[in-house]
Parts: structure tokens; sequence; C-alpha cells
């Protein structure tokens, strides 16, 4: 599996190359803004047509960790759907494969700024998570310890070789994880961001996502 594991307030977690957090003493893999439904949103707004596979991309890279982590705990880091509507115009077939990927495991939604309320899909409806010294919920909070969140969709650059490659990336100090979107044509916001490199404290990490993820340090 490619994945880079590192300390955070003394929990030993990975981060897959996929972009979900692997957290293996408490069995938990965690995902954020999977924004399904994107690009039918889009297309019902009368935006810019997108090829209309975005959901079923993410939720066919969602399983293939669910298979290889086998976790006991699964956490939606809130946006998982694109807007209110968005949850009800997945296809038959692909709220089947939710329902499948949940069997057998808790399944936690957490609230984000672009989620319905109520789904008709199993699982808990939470605005917060916490479990050991961790507190999983969609968007940081000022002054917050031992934090894990979404909703800023991180992407950190490294230059190496005389080139330049830009990555959805994890963000990590010693206060705060903010993990990268995990759905399709969510785009991003560089480190360097106002709102981001105000967030994060120095010295400050970021996990550069991929076939061969790389931690360096956060670019500002």
């Amino acid at each position: 599996m490619n994945e880079v594991t590192f300390s955070f307030v003394g929990q030993n977690l990975s981060a897959l190359g996929s972009g979900a957090l692997w957290w293996p003493d408490q069995s938990l893999l965690c995902v954020s803004d999977l924004h399904l439904g994107k690009s039918e949103r889009i297309a019902r707004r009368s935006g810019p047509t997108l090829p209309p596979y975005d959901s079923r991309e993410t939720l066919t890279r969602l399983a293939v960790d669910i298979t290889r982590t086998n976790p006991g705990t699964v956490i939606c880091l809130g946006d998982s759907f694109d807007d209110l509507d968005a949850s009800a115009a997945l296809d038959f077939s692909e709220k089947q494969d939710i329902t499948a990927l949940q069997a057998g495991r808790r399944w936690i939604w957490i609230e984000g700024n672009h989620d319905p309320g109520p789904i008709d899909l199993g699982g808990a409806h939470l605005v917060e998570y916490e479990v050991g010294p961790l507190t999983f919920r969609h968007i940081a909070h000022p002054g917050a310890q031992a934090e894990v969140s979404g909703h800023y969709h991180p992407k950190a650059q490294l230059r190496a070789r005389g080139r330049s490659i830009t990555r959805p990336a994890f963000l990590i100090d010693q206060a705060r994880l903010i993990l990268p979107a995990y759905g399709t044509y969510t785009g991003g916001l560089h480190s360097s961001d106002h709102a981001l490199s105000t967030l994060m404290n120095d010295p400050a990490m970021a996990i550069l996502t991929g076939p061969q993820p790389r931690i360096i340090p956060m670019p500002r």
C-alpha cells in the first residue's frame, strides 16, 4: 500500500496515496470532501458539461481503500455530497455500492457546509466525532487541539529536478491535521494561501498524495 506513516498527537497514522487517512490502532479509515454528484450539480445549474463519472470513480477508489484496510469504522468528513439534491440524484447502483461498503462496519457522515441534512443512506449523522484523543470535524476551529478536518481541499507544490509537481496534500502541525479532498473534480487550495498559511503553525508538514506519497515541509 502506498502510504506515509507519521505521528500526530501520539497516534500512529498513515496518509494513503489516495488521500484517505488510516488509523490502524482504531481500525478507522477517514476520507474528506467526496463531493459526490458534482458533475450532475454543475450540469443542473447550466455549467460546463463534465464527464458524469466522478461519483463512480470516487466510490471505486474508496472501495479499493476499504478492501485494503478492512476498517471497523469509516468517517466521511463532510461535504460528502455536492449539494442538497446531489444525494437524491445518485444512480441506484451508486447507492447500492455505498450500502455494500457500509456493511459490517460503523459508518459516520460528518456534517459539511455542502451536505444535505438527513439522507436516505445508512450510517450515523454527526456534527463531529471524538475517538481517543482526536476530534473529527469538517471545518477547523481556531485554537483547536488534536483536530482532524477537511473543507479546504489543500494541495502543495514540490520542486525537484527543475520541474514543479502539485498534488492534493495532507497538512499537519502539532495541533491539527487537514485532509485533502478525496472526490474527483474537487480542485484545491494551495498550502501557501492565506487561509491555510495562517491556520497552520510552524513547523508544519505536507504529505503529497499520489502513487508515491511524499512528506515535505509545508510550502508557505
